[in-house]
């Protein structure tokens, strides 16, 4: 049985009626683990329990660290997830309420991820955040289930960080006869890196990570992300933060859910009414969820 949920797809009446079209939510927010990582981590962990593994090691304090963490009590397997010093006691909080020993080391993910690979042994399983062909497989799912309710859109709006969910929807999207379907890609400014790689004609590594949606903040898109763009139908598109706290913010009063920023960016090209979406007539949105931000930190944001 898998780990994940087949989650709700609505239409939104706010949304539609705020863009003139019908505009559909995959409801991915909904997952046990808070948000869409659990579809291709949850794979991949029950891939590596099968042949053997008797830990798992991430390298995550956001929504892929939760994942794993889900995945590893469901299993009954032990889980260690190392975070950086930026890591909120939130998030670690919740790490540990799944049961994973927390590790703090860094001062980012680029030093966590590497202290954590340094402690894999024979017989541990490395749960890469987003890229690994396992964990895009996994991801296909959402579209698996898109098309086995006989709904179609005209193209799917998502938020790209690292570039896995990307992967893997237009994954999903080529084994289910949509291949000519556009994905928007979407990202906030200051952490969009899957932009700065279509500009460069290459993955390029972002300097600095200045986005308040930190769970964007991969300095460098996938490779397998990059090469979907030469062979897949993709517009990027890269809105402010202050556009995907305001998206967070007008969610939760729409369809009492609350997202973080990083889901809030794909929101925002919808609000806004995107130039990107003037050539489609239903839209789907994947609502890719977040767990570690609440009400508060939003708002507060907003603020400044």
């Amino acid at each position: 049985m898998a780990l994940h949920i087949a989650t709700p797809l609505i239409e939104s009446c706010s949304m539609s009626a705020s863009t003139g079209r019908p505009t559909w939510l995959k409801l991915d927010a909904m997952q046990p683990s808070g948000s869409f990582k659990i579809r291709g981590i949850g794979y991949a962990c029950e891939a590596y329990l099968a042949k053997g593994a008797k830990r798992f090691i991430s390298s995550s304090g956001g929504n892929a660290g939760l994942a794993v963490a889900y995945a590893g009590r469901r299993l009954g397997v032990p889980v260690v997830v190392v975070v950086p010093e930026t890591t909120t006691e939130r998030a670690k909080t919740l790490l540990r309420l799944e049961k994973a020993e927390v590790i703090v080391h860094g001062a980012s993910w680029q030093e966590a991820n590497a202290f954590a690979q340094s402690l894999i042994c024979e017989s541990d399983a490395f749960l890469h955040p987003f890229d690994d062909p396992m964990i895009w497989q996994g991801h296909a799912t959402l579209i698996d289930e898109i098309f086995r309710s006989g709904h179609k859109p005209d193209a799917v709006v998502l938020s790209v960080g690292g570039g896995g969910l990307m992967s893997g929807v237009i994954e999903g999207l080529h084994r289910n006869g949509g291949s000519t379907i556009p994905v928007i890609a979407a990202e906030t400014t200051g952490a969009a890196s899957f932009h700065a790689a279509i500009e460069a004609g290459r993955t390029v590594e972002l300097e600095h990570i200045t986005s308040i949606a930190t769970s964007l903040g991969a300095k460098r898109v996938c490779e397998e992300a990059f090469r979907w763009s030469k062979k897949h139908p993709i517009r990027s598109v890269v809105v402010s933060d202050q556009s995907a706290l305001t998206a967070c913010e007008r969610f939760l009063d729409d369809h009492r859910i609350l997202v973080e920023p990083a889901c809030g960016a794909s929101l925002a090209v919808v609000y806004e009414n995107a130039p990107e979406l003037k050539a489609f007539s239903n839209v789907l949105v994947v609502v890719c969820g977040g767990a570690t931000f609440t009400i508060d930190q939003i708002r507060q944001l907003e603020r400044g």
